[in-house]
């Protein structure tokens, strides 16, 4: 599944982004703008946006924040995909390819996540089914 990554230029813009680099999805529950807000964190740079939640924003073929909140953990990660002027395609990893990513010692998820234990990739697998 695509999510639409935006908000780049309230953060740093495109410049930290790089094909196949991995984002950090975290939930935002309190955000006071979107009660189902995810954010997306980068490897030396912290937040960079937010996973699209408006039909003015998604890009048509990605799944919305609204529709991702509820099938992710508190945090999972993406691959980017595509990168435009405003806005990165990012691909939620499954989970063959979470725990290939787990297996790489050099994979930014070892330096974004301290409960990389804690994540049930199977868990994306079955809410993504049929997506």
């Amino acid at each position: 599944m695509y999510i639409t990554i935006t908000a780049l230029q309230k953060f740093y813009g495109t410049k930290p982004l790089k094909l196949d680099a991995i984002v950090k999805l975290v939930k935002e529950p309190d955000n006071k703008y979107d009660t189902e807000a995810i954010a997306c964190e980068m490897r030396h740079f912290g937040k960079i946006g937010y996973v699209a939640n408006s039909t003015s924003t998604v890009v048509k073929g990605c799944m919305s924040g609204g529709r991702v909140y509820d099938k992710i953990n508190d945090e999972y990660f993406a691959k980017i995909k595509f990168i435009t002027n405003q806005v990165a395609i990012a691909k939620i990893l499954s989970s063959d390819e979470y725990v290939e990513e787990i297996e790489n010692p050099e994979s930014d998820v070892h330096f974004l996540s301290d409960s990389l234990g804690k994540i049930d990739p199977e868990l994306i697998e079955e809410n993504f089914q049929g997506e």
